[in-house]
């Protein structure tokens, strides 16, 4: 079976910004790759992959439009949603249980302007 998904861009207006956001929040290691007018970030991953993607004309972020994008939060999500207002995002919808099946999930706005979720059981 293949994965659902094989990759996600994340835009952002200002890569180094959005780099130190995202290291903060996951306490992980982004890549930089240099590719001209397009840079990206690249988060570690082993199947799914994401980036951060500034470009002068081809990303643009977005509270409001576009996918909303569920980060993995596991094992409990508040401890990377606590790490979010420190590292320059907001918070829209604090953690919220789905249903006991499905977990919990909470909204925030990263550093660029994007609008993106998290997801964990606990």
């Amino acid at each position: 079976m293949q994965p659902w998904s094989t990759w996600f861009e994340i835009p952002a207006a200002d890569l180094a910004r959005a780099k130190q956001f995202y290291e903060a929040v996951f306490q992980i290691e982004i890549e930089i790759l240099d590719l001209g007018a397009l840079k990206m970030g690249i988060f570690p991953h082993a199947e799914v992959g994401a980036a951060l993607c500034q470009h002068p004309t081809g990303y643009q972020p977005s509270e409001t439009q576009g996918p909303l994008i569920y980060l993995n939060g596991n094992p409990d999500l508040q401890t990377a949603l606590d790490r979010v207002e420190p590292a320059g995002g907001r918070i829209v919808r604090p953690k919220t249980q789905i249903s006991t099946e499905h977990g919990y999930m909470a909204v925030f706005i990263d550093s660029e302007g994007n609008r993106l979720a998290l997801h964990s059981d606990q």
